[in-house]
């Protein structure tokens, strides 16, 4: 999504307090969850213990995107919940690729998107709790 498509949402959404969140920490939130989705998705196809967790970090990031391209219905106090079940998936999905990191470069880097979700989701967090 870019800078103009943004703006565009802006007008069109209704969740109250929207007009405070910074929408570059919102990119870099939808940004950090569509690679960790990707990342997962790969991940899982090898087929080792991790497999069952990358689809289901993948599955939360999809969602998290979803939720924060379709703000009307949503409340900031849903959207930190999104944020903080995204970011619990993230960590389970980080660990259990970190068991797997040193056999494999596609779990390491799985690892990697989990954590730059984590931390992209935990700032968008952090600045909605701050407004």
């Amino acid at each position: 999504m870019d800078a103009m498509m943004m703006k565009d949402m802006m007008s069109r959404t209704s969740m109250p307090g929207m007009d405070t969140m910074d929408m570059s920490l919102m990119q870099a939130c939808l940004d950090a969850c569509s690679a960790c989705e990707q990342a997962c998705t790969v991940c899982a196809t090898q087929m080792m213990d991790c497999s069952p967790a990358c689809m289901t970090c993948a599955d939360m990031c999809n969602t998290m995107m979803r939720t924060m391209l379709r703000m009307q219905g949503t409340t900031p106090a849903a959207m930190m919940a999104m944020l903080d079940a995204c970011i619990a998936m993230c960590q389970v999905c980080m660990d259990e690729c970190m068991e797997h990191a040193d056999m494999s470069e596609v779990c390491k880097m799985c690892a990697q998107s989990c954590q730059a979700c984590v931390d992209a989701c935990m700032a968008m967090r952090n600045s909605m709790m701050a407004a």
